[in-house]
């Protein structure tokens, strides 16, 4: 606020001294004697009215000077009127006006108005700079707060999401993984409520400011939609989730460990049982080929083997058991065993048909040894070159196999033109069906045939006809009764029945028997 007294003169209304009466008259008379002399062309003359305003603003200055002001542009100084008022009052106390003194007052008045005025400004100026500085601190609490509650707001909608995934396990490692994760998760809660706590503050904090200031916030925060309304309610579908969670994983667990312990209970079993059938297999095989004691001793420890297998079928019932219970929990990957079920099936069915057949050929050597004649000492020669050329102890010889023993006993099937054909028409009887393998009941067959006489097959119908009582046929009775029990019920289950006009219920036909062993024909 300009001092109008600065200068510490009182400018009244009233006498005044003669310099500055006859120096102030004297100047404004001779200024305005000057305006009858204008010529008005020059009021279209810039730079002349730039010399008017420059000679003007001089005169001004020169009264204001004794107010200790000036001004420098009319236009802007003389705007609010309080510089002209001024250069009126000196003026006017130059003048000697009669009623300077109310016109002091009343110019007093103005200026006490007007630094009341001022006052008033000042004061209103401070409190816009301070509603303005809480706005700025209100805004830069939105602004932090939006900073912070967006990523908390996508934690906990990533937080919830994950909360409700479903989950699929087949493992107690894979279960104990998630539970694992689960726990590391829930340790991290409690710092996450303190930041939602810290956030909330931020937002409690600017509606603080504004209400103990009385500042109407024009609506919500501008650099977020996210409300302490949608945090608390998330936070709150959070807190109900995790236990939630934490039951679903502890049943899952539960439920795992139960597979687990289906899983170790059938391995132990399979990794007991699958070995068995394999070490049986292979013991089959040996006894098969060795030349330990006679085709009837041979006969007898595979018969015990048969037993054995037979009592072994309750842990195989047992493992199904098991397996059948592992279906039902869907389990399907068991890392405790290499061996499935269907391996065991497959094994035992192997096991079951490997000693039938074995059986069936032992007894089928027994048959053609007794009705050919054959010795125990050349069944074992005939046995040691089987099992010199069998180099995979497979049970049967491939053709080149075949034809290295055929050579090593003295038979001409080189590899030339009559030694090929040779060795075509013996393949011919011992691999009637093509196979491209020889048993060792075929090479029996072959053989007997090729070191007895042509009339074997008659003397083995020969020999039955005795035992029948010169019939066509003979029954089952006779045979039981004058044969060992083993030969017997062989032949009892090996004979057709016996079709001729003179046949009796029961009756069986050894003739076509007979050359069947002989190899003549096809039982």
């Amino acid at each position: 606020m300009v001092d109008y007294h600065a200068a510490n003169q009182s400018y009244q209304y009233g006498p005044s001294s003669a310099g500055n009466g006859a120096g102030g008259g004297g100047s404004m008379g001779d200024y305005m004697a000057q305006e009858d002399d204008w010529d008005r062309d020059l009021l279209l003359d810039p730079a002349w009215e730039k010399q008017q305003r420059k000679t003007f603003t001089a005169w001004c200055n020169s009264h204001l000077r004794k107010a200790g002001t000036q001004i420098e542009n009319i236009d802007e100084d003389f705007r609010d009127g309080l510089k002209l008022m001024l250069l009126l009052e000196v003026i006017s106390g130059e003048l000697d006006y009669y009623d300077s003194h109310n016109v002091n007052t009343r110019c007093q008045k103005i200026c006490d108005q007007w630094d009341a005025l001022g006052s008033l400004t000042h004061s209103r100026r401070e409190a816009l700079e301070k509603t303005e500085k809480q706005l700025e601190a209100i805004d830069q609490l939105h602004l932090e707060y939006a900073k912070r509650a967006a990523p908390f707001n996508n934690w906990m909608e990533s937080a919830m999401e994950d909360l409700q995934d479903m989950f699929i396990v087949h493992t107690i490692e894979e279960i104990e993984g998630l539970i694992s994760a689960h726990d590391q998760f829930k340790s991290t809660l409690p710092d996450a409520d303190r930041e939602r706590e810290a956030i909330l503050a931020i937002h409690k904090e600017a509606q603080r400011i504004a209400e103990s200031n009385h500042i109407k916030l024009s609506g919500s925060n501008p650099y977020t939609t996210v409300t302490p309304q949608i945090i608390n309610s998330k936070w709150e579908k959070v807190q109900q989730l995790v236990p939630k969670r934490d039951h679903a994983l502890l049943e899952e667990q539960s439920k795992q460990q139960s597979n687990e312990h289906l899983r170790r209970q059938f391995a132990s079993q399979a990794n007991v049982v699958g070995p068995w059938i394999q070490t049986k297999m292979e013991e089959i095989g040996r006894i098969s080929i060795e030349m330990n004691g006679t085709l009837e001793d041979q006969l007898s420890h595979l018969k015990q083997y048969e037993r054995s297998i037979v009592d072994y079928k309750p842990n195989l019932d047992l493992l199904e058991q098991q397996h059948q219970l592992i279906q039902e929990a869907l389990i399907f990957d068991n890392k405790h065993t290499n061996y499935t079920m269907e391996h065991i099936r497959v094994g035992w069915e192997q096991l079951l048909t490997t000693i039938a057949r074995t059986i069936n050929e032992v007894e089928n050597q027994i048959l053609t040894r007794d009705a050919k004649g054959i010795s125990q000492e050349q069944m074992q020669e005939f046995r040691a070159s089987f099992n010199h050329f069998d180099k995979d102890h497979g049970g049967a010889l491939g053709p080149e196999e075949f034809k290295a023993c055929l050579i090593s006993l003295g038979y001409d099937v080189e590899n030339d033109r009559q030694g090929e054909a040779e060795f075509n028409r013996i393949m011919s009887l011992v691999d009637p069906n093509h196979s491209g393998l020889v048993t060792f009941q075929a090479f029996i067959d072959f053989m007997s045939r090729e070191t007895t006489d042509t009339d074997t097959a008659d003397q083995v119908i020969a020999s039955f006809k005795v035992l029948a009582g010169d019939k066509n046929f003979i029954t089952a009775e006779e045979l039981r009764r004058e044969l060992p029990p083993d030969q017997a019920e062989y032949c009892i289950a090996r004979m057709a029945p016996y079709q001729g006009p003179d046949a009796v219920p029961g009756a069986l036909d050894y003739k076509s028997f007979s050359t069947a062993l002989y190899g003549e024909s096809d039982l």
